[in-house]
């Protein structure tokens, strides 16, 4: 990693830009391919398919045998494993619902909140060079506990893990379709796959432009979440192996991934480029992890104040402390998707199994966004009751604002109940 030395503060937008396409020319790609969907329903996927990924497509959806005989294709390790992953995320999620609470706001009045789960969601699973089957756990869990009544999924990989992760997360349509096309199919429904009312996955600048312009028709979306991305904030404290291997847990995702290195140790910067050329060279995925690393950068800072500043204003997906005081800097970031604290917690582990959620969002958008949870399954929905010594109380309220805002049907509406109780 070419490492830069005290920046300067006006550098530091242009050291922290994503390396993204125009947003015009992403844009001016993908809205062809969603109104081909919109217009053409299956033959235009099937032709965008043809188009794009070289595959005839003769049934969009995987059928119910494909997907129970999943398990078969799967050795005991791989399934254990995901079982396992399966429960501590559940666990994790599930500590997330939280029961309705009746506040009494003044005598006889009475709110409160419902969650009810979203009835129809779509997922996006990506496929290409990584099954990302932990993703359908990541996302196929929340909707299950909150109770989503259809649950859509939509991959362009046939990979049996990611068949069995859907059996168990109770996903109830599976559909071979990827890209942007698959976000128009889930937005605008076809003839085989169902209309959502929201969607939800992380995917590649095509996939999530997809997702950001269906949302302007009505579409809800979990979040923009592009290209993965970490930044690690080290001190002599670290170990610079681990450092490098965290770096490359996510340059290895795609060449369009962001890793970001920061430091107040130039030693400790050193250290970790003389092994991130070792472990680079021991990747099977080494190519596309050196295209990633060629968009990276490690930065040399004077104090730990400047670093955290740096982190904020980066706002990273993933955020990894491996300083001494790691919890008493993570009190001071309020800019990440996810944070991972000390020596011995790899952003990977969060990808796959400590419990939390690993759809983050990207690009800078952890500066007004948060991961996925149960909470982006559900909407909330509140309810109030009022009493007949409730509307005594708070009705006069009512008609002295309701007066001054020249809303006389809304001071009507509580000026004949309170004199009906006369």
């Amino acid at each position: 990693m070419n490492i830069i030395p005290f920046p300067e503060r006006e550098q530091w937008p242009a050291l922290l830009a994503r390396p993204v396409l125009e947003a015009q020319d992403i844009e001016g790609r993908v809205l062809p391919i969603l109104e081909q969907v919109k217009q053409e329903g299956d033959a235009g996927i099937r032709a965008l398919a043809l188009k794009f990924d070289k595959t005839e497509l003769t049934d969009l959806a995987f059928s119910e045998a494909a997907i129970a005989g999943a398990a078969d294709q799967l050795d005991e390790a791989l399934k254990s494993a995901i079982r396992q992953a399966y429960q501590n995320i559940y666990k994790f999620h599930k500590g997330q619902l939280q029961p309705a609470e009746k506040i009494e706001t003044m005598p006889g009045v009475t709110c409160w909140r419902k969650s009810v789960g979203i009835e129809k969601v779509g997922i996006y699973i990506p496929g290409g060079s990584a099954p990302l089957f932990s993703t359908v756990l990541m996302l196929g869990i929340p909707a299950q506990i909150a109770g989503c009544k259809e649950v859509v999924l939509c991959t362009p990989s046939d990979h049996p893990a990611i068949l069995y992760a859907a059996q168990l997360v109770g996903v109830t349509k599976a559909f071979r379709i990827g890209g942007a096309q698959a976000i128009a199919a889930m937005a605008y429904g076809t003839e085989s796959v169902p209309k959502v009312y929201k969607i939800f996955g992380p995917g590649n600048q095509y996939v999530t432009t997809a997702k950001m312009l269906v949302s302007k028709e009505g579409v809800a979306i979990d979040m923009p979440a592009g290209p993965s991305e970490v930044a690690i904030y080290a001190d002599d404290t670290a170990n610079p192996s681990f450092v490098a291997a965290d770096l490359l847990s996510q340059a290895e995702h795609g060449a369009d991934s962001q890793v970001l290195l920061v430091s107040t140790s130039k030693k400790l910067l050193c250290s970790v480029n003389l092994t991130l050329t070792s472990q680079l060279e021991e990747l099977p995925r080494r190519d596309l992890a050196g295209k990633a690393m060629n968009n990276s950068k490690a930065i040399l800072l004077e104090t730990e104040e400047e670093a955290i500043e740096m982190l904020n204003q980066y706002a990273a997906e993933h955020l990894i402390l491996s300083v001494a005081n790691a919890e008493e800097v993570t009190e001071k970031i309020f800019n990440a998707g996810s944070i991972f604290l000390g020596n011995y917690t790899p952003e990977s582990c969060g990808d796959y199994a400590s419990g939390t959620n690993h759809t983050l969002p990207t690009n800078g958008y952890a500066r007004a966004y948060s991961g996925v949870s149960v909470d982006s399954f559900v909407k909330k929905i509140t309810v109030q009751h009022i009493t007949e010594e409730g509307i005594r109380n708070i009705g006069p309220v009512v008609e002295a604002m309701a007066k001054a805002e020249s809303l006389e049907a809304h001071k009507k509406a509580v000026t004949i109940r309170l004199q009906s109780l006369l």
